[in-house]
């Protein structure tokens, strides 16, 4: 067994985990609709790729991943596109999201899997088929996992099967049930991150999955490590801590100091991504609280909660459900949410399970928030400045580095919802961050238009001053081709042309005269001779008709021949 390290601070709430665990995985049916939510991950929502009113076949994918910090999103049943529109999301801000609505047929018709040789292939393929098969982070961060495969040079590889909040067993029965699928999706990962070491930490009250999950990694070379149950010991940081020693501070990843973690559901989704061609169009969920059948399920993504708490049997008592644990999950604004990637368990409230919290008192720095903080940061601090507004003197005392895991809270004597004082101001500065960001842009805009005004004018300044200097330069030729004759020359020509024309009107008066003008006049002509000159022209005139007739009528035929 690997030597075993500690973290600070942790509390012990009661356990609730027999209420689910006992009875094995079972399927939670299909619900009348399906509503999928987009943001399926961190980072942007997918864009969707089909139509309202196409038909879908379980496992086809319906949303594109819209970047690197993203991933796809596929059908979890065949049926009819319903709408693409907001739908209640699961989320405490309660704020809608763009949703692809999905009427299942109950034929279940599924698009063939696209296997990838793993071991042939390269690391870029690797990802693009972990991002197009939707693989994301199952322990709830829902990161795209194709950005955590690296190429190698890893210290440790860290599976984390910790599972610490109360209620939450989805993945102790996954261990159980699973553990050969899981320990192949751990040894690819492994092979592919050349992991000089692996190392699966499961809490020491899951002992059947200890088991499982030993047996299963009999000769692979990786190590099953029991931890000692304390919440927060799932985080990633306190599970790396307690299986490496190594603290790992805000800000850094932990790949820099040679670690990587993953979830145990997320290494088993990984193996059927690649090696089974299979997106992620479903989960294990954990239905408990005040219902009648607490147990795990496996839900297809867009399920709504609802629907799968009614399936449960909710007891009359039940108010409201809460998505994740007690500790750090959130009442659900609107139950008809379609779950998630990231929905881990539901739970139906009721006052006798879980009693709303007292009226909240004063601060009186006892300083047991401080023992437990798994990060060891100054709780009360970071209270006081977050509730009196001093963001930045809240963030030197390390804001950031609050994990959100409700210890604090939860030791509270004075009952002060310490982490929604820590959430208020994480989203203030944000907020603010936000619109620095986007008065920097505004003004980064705003100093190239007025570059590009100015280069423009410069610009146009440069092209007239090149045209007049073009126009100088020509100006001495143009001139000395345009320039007028001298009056000397001109007149010359003018003269010598008025003589010409002169002459020539003299020539065509002497010719249209027909006879030279020294002859004398002509005598004048009698009747007769006019009568006999009027007869001759009438005789011409018809002998030109004629001889007009006789060229106009055609030559005579052999047809025409009597």
């Amino acid at each position: 067994m690997k030597p075993r390290f500690t973290f600070h601070g942790g509390v012990h709430p009661p356990r609730h985990k027999t209420e689910s665990n006992g009875t094995p995985i079972r399927d939670a049916g299909l619900p009348p609709q399906l509503v999928v939510p987009l943001n399926q991950s961190i980072g942007n929502p997918a864009r969707p790729c089909v139509a309202v009113g196409e038909r879908v076949l379980a496992h086809q994918r319906i949303a594109d991943a819209d970047g690197n910090v993203s991933a796809a999103v596929h059908a979890p049943a065949s049926g009819r596109v319903l709408a693409i529109e907001e739908r209640p999301f699961a989320h405490p801000s309660g704020l809608p999201a763009l949703s692809i609505v999905i009427e299942p047929d109950g034929r279940d018709d599924s698009v063939d899997p696209v296997p990838v040789d793993w071991r042939q292939a390269d690391s870029r393929t690797l990802r693009e088929q972990l991002r197009d098969m939707g693989v994301v982070g199952l322990g709830g961060a829902v990161f795209p996992t194709a950005l955590k495969l690296s190429d190698g040079g890893l210290e440790t590889l860290v599976i984390n099967g910790a599972e610490c909040e109360p209620y939450i067993s989805c993945d102790d029965r996954l261990m159980r049930e699973r553990a050969a699928d899981i320990v192949l999706g751990v040894g690819l990962l492994a092979e592919r991150m050349q992991a000089k070491e692996t190392l699966i930490g499961i809490e020491d009250d899951k002992p059947e999955a200890i088991a499982a999950l030993t047996a299963a990694c009999a000769g692979t070379g990786i190590e099953v490590v029991s931890v000692p149950t304390r919440y927060p010991g799932g985080g990633a940081k306190q599970l790396i801590r307690v299986l490496t020693g190594k603290e790992v501070p805000h800000g850094v990843r932990s790949t820099d100091f040679g670690v990587q973690c993953f979830n145990v559901a997320t290494a088993y989704t990984v193996w059927r991504a690649l090696v089974l061609g299979l997106p992620v169009v479903s989960r294990i969920v954990t239905v408990t609280g005040a219902v009648a059948r607490a147990g795990n399920v496996e839900a297809r993504i867009g399920t709504p909660a609802d629907w799968l708490v009614g399936q449960a049997g909710p007891t009359p008592d039940s108010r409201g459900i809460i998505m994740g644990g007690p500790m750090m999950g959130f009442t659900l604004p609107a139950p008809a949410a379609g779950i998630t990637k990231a929905t881990n368990c539901l739970i139906a409230r009721s006052e006798a399970l879980l009693p709303p919290r007292p009226p909240a008192l004063p601060c009186i720095r006892c300083g047991a928030c401080s023992e437990v903080c798994p990060a060891s940061l100054q709780p009360m601090e970071l209270y006081w400045h977050a509730r009196s507004k001093q963001f930045g003197r809240a963030q030197e005392y390390a804001l950031f580095d609050c994990i959100e895991c409700g210890a604090c809270s939860y030791v509270c004597p004075s009952q002060i919802p310490l982490v929604d004082y820590y959430r208020y101001a994480k989203d203030e500065i944000w907020a603010a961050e936000r619109d620095r960001k986007a008065a920097e842009l505004a003004r980064t805009r705003f100093d190239f238009r007025n570059y590009r005004a100015a280069r423009d004018k410069e610009e146009k300044a440069a092209r007239l001053a090149a045209r007049a200097a073009a126009a100088a330069a020509s100006a001495p030729a143009v001139a000395a081709e345009t320039a007028p004759a001298p009056a000397a020359t001109l007149d010359a020509d003018k003269q010598a042309a008025i003589q010409a024309a002169m002459a020539r009107a003299a020539a065509r008066k002497a010719a249209g005269a027909g006879k030279d003008p020294a002859a004398p006049a002509a005598t004048p002509m009698s009747d007769a001779d006019k009568k006999a000159a009027i007869e001759a022209a009438m005789a011409r005139a018809a002998a030109r008709k004629a001889a007009k007739a006789a060229e106009a009528t055609p030559p005579p035929s052999e047809s025409d021949a009597p």
